[in-house]
């Protein structure tokens, strides 16, 4: 199992209304909302423990399960996410205030010009390379 680490006071409010930074919602009502940005969260299941959500289960692929760990962990209120990695241990990167994708993919994959795969990475999260923001995770694929 792998234990990941997240911003809580920072991350999506995809609940409608306000966010809660104390405590997140439900694992059924964050995995609808995964479902409804385009992640195929077939196979597993979503506990939430505090301000911890436990990913249970098996994903469609190691890539998928990524996203969701990550998706997870960007909500507000959520400090922690357990998993089990479905494949080689997922690298992620907690954006700092300033940072780009071309700098990410510069410290990380040794090229500026590849943050279109960090962006590819973390779709359907991010819509468009210049939205993140501080204390964001987010998934760099494999070198």
């Amino acid at each position: 199992m792998g234990l990941w680490s997240f911003v809580k006071e920072t991350g999506s409010s995809w609940f409608g209304g306000k966010a809660n930074a104390e405590t997140p919602p439900d694992g059924a009502v964050i995995k609808a909302e995964m479902e409804k940005i385009g992640l195929d969260t077939k196979g597993i299941d979503l506990k939430v423990d505090g301000d911890k959500i436990v990913v249970e289960g098996k994903a469609v692929s190691p890539e998928v399960k990524e996203k969701i760990i990550v998706a997870a962990g960007n909500v507000q209120g959520v400090a922690q996410v357990e998993a089990s990695a479905d494949g080689p241990e997922p690298v992620f990167h907690v954006v700092k205030k300033g940072d780009t994708l071309s700098e990410i993919a510069q410290k990380t994959l040794g090229k500026a010009s590849r943050y279109p795969e960090i962006f590819e990475a973390n779709r359907p999260m991010l819509t468009h390379p210049d939205k993140i923001y501080p204390g964001q995770t987010l998934r760099i694929p494999a070198k």
